[in-house]
């Protein structure tokens, strides 16, 4: 495995060499997450913010679970793409993912399929409805333009590139920004500025992440792969790559899946205008602490060692990490920043905020969760062990879903609290299950 340049490669590694390989990448991540609260704040600051954000939030939600299959690709570059005939035989299996995605997204925006969806299952308002429509409509090249860029940016992590995946998400940013500042002056409605937002940003970082990867792929030389591989490894087949990716994209799919199935129960709860509209914005401050354990599961992968060697210093570094975290979502949520969040940089109005401060106390803990679990899936997927890893999400999504309908149709929870709880007792039911393959693993 790759790739991180040391004399003795056998050594543990120091939170020195560790945070110099992952800071790039939190980097990264921590852009993105910024992206959202961005986008919110420019739309709460717009005409019919509540109807506004609630859209972007349900259209958002759907171009989540339509680009599942596909997230995963940066994992499955990293761990597999050791030489050129592994990177070409995983670029056909993400075009491949891409067309499948693209051509999904169409059929669900067919209207009598969406509207059946947002008005008679979901039971959205109708002005509602129509939003979300054209907002998905405006995010239509956003998931195989994820998947594409997900693919290289695996290659260039492998490399020992990290740095290079961090330009490019300020490449996203920054484009991103332009767009949603000009749409906005322009008086456009709230959901079209977030969806335009999004898709330029992200396809102006595909463009970049593949130019910055050229000679990366010019790299992967005969020489290189006999110096890779070791004598027993077998040449990467499409077999293989789709029983790896197989539990990986599955995991993918339950756990961004489950995005829709909260919408749809928050329509049903207390509050439901309420609870959809301030939900992305809870969502977006918990993802900025969230992303930095995101960022570590590609960390895991290619630090770890071929037998895990170094599983003592990573999950040090875990550890760490994990308590960080949870203590900086707690600074906000338990003290007056959260009201300068909620009220003075997301724009929500004082009412609206009132129902956003409770879940947010209750999703302190789920950063340091998924620094866990970030930990826990780089083990299995160094170790090509992949399908604990989909059956510990099917366990999440399941208590989440179960969560859900108690505490909304039993309980009568406001929305946005039965979500935050739920979202908590899925992880750690999540978290508990991989514990016994985690040490498995090592």
């Amino acid at each position: 495995m790759i790739c991180f340049p040391m004399k003795n490669e056998n050594r543990a590694l120091s939170f020195k060499d560790i945070f110099t390989f992952w800071y790039p990448l939190a980097a990264t991540w921590l852009m993105m997450a910024f992206e959202n609260p961005f986008i919110a704040a420019i739309i709460a600051r717009l005409e019919e913010p509540k109807f506004n954000l609630a859209a972007f939030g349900v259209a958002f939600s759907f171009a989540i679970i339509i680009e599942a299959p596909i997230i995963m690709l940066m994992t499955a570059s990293t761990a597999l793409a050791k030489n050129k005939d592994a990177y070409f035989k995983l670029r056909r299996f993400t075009y491949v993912l891409n067309s499948g995605i693209t051509v999904l997204m169409l059929i669900a925006l067919i209207p009598p399929i969406f509207y059946w969806i947002t008005e008679t299952l979901m039971e959205l308002p109708k002005a509602v409805s129509r939003l979300t429509h054209t907002s998905l409509l405006i995010l239509l090249p956003w998931p195989a333009a994820i998947g594409f860029r997900r693919f290289y940016q695996g290659l260039l992590i492998r490399s020992n590139l990290t740095r290079r995946v961090a330009y490019g998400t300020a490449v996203r940013l920054v484009s991103m920004a332009a767009a949603a500042v000009t749409l906005y002056s322009l008086k456009v409605r709230g959901a079209f500025v977030g969806a335009a937002a999004l898709s330029t940003g992200v396809l102006c970082e595909a463009i970049a992440i593949r130019l910055m990867t050229h000679r990366t792929i010019q790299s992967l030389t005969e020489k290189q792969i006999a110096a890779d591989n070791t004598a027993d490894e077998k040449p990467l087949t499409y077999r293989f790559i789709a029983k790896f990716y197989y539990p990986l994209g599955l995991m993918s799919i339950l756990s961004l899946g489950v995005h829709p199935v909260v919408t749809f129960f928050m329509g049903k709860a207390r509050f439901p205008l309420e609870s959809l509209a301030v939900l992305p914005v809870i969502n977006s401050l918990v993802f900025v602490f969230r992303s930095l354990g995101l960022s570590f599961q590609e960390v895991g992968i290619a630090l770890m060692g071929e037998r895990n060697e170094r599983y003592i210093s990573i999950r040090n570094f875990a550890g760490l990490l994990g308590a960080a975290v949870v203590a900086g979502l707690a600074l906000i949520a338990f003290t007056p920043l959260a009201e300068t969040w909620f009220v003075h940089v997301s724009g929500l109005s004082t009412e609206l905020s009132g129902f956003a401060y409770l879940p947010l106390k209750i999703l302190v803990v789920l950063p340091g969760l998924t620094v866990w679990i970030s930990f826990q899936r780089a083990i299995l997927v160094n170790r090509h062990k992949t399908t604990p890893i989909s059956r510990a999400t099917a366990i999440e999504v399941t208590i989440i879903t179960l969560s859900l309908f108690i505490l909304i149709r039993h309980l009568e929870l406001m929305g946005a609290v039965a979500a935050a709880l739920s979202y908590v007792l899925g992880r750690l039911g999540a978290n508990f299950y991989l514990l016994r393959h985690q040490d498995q693993g090592k």
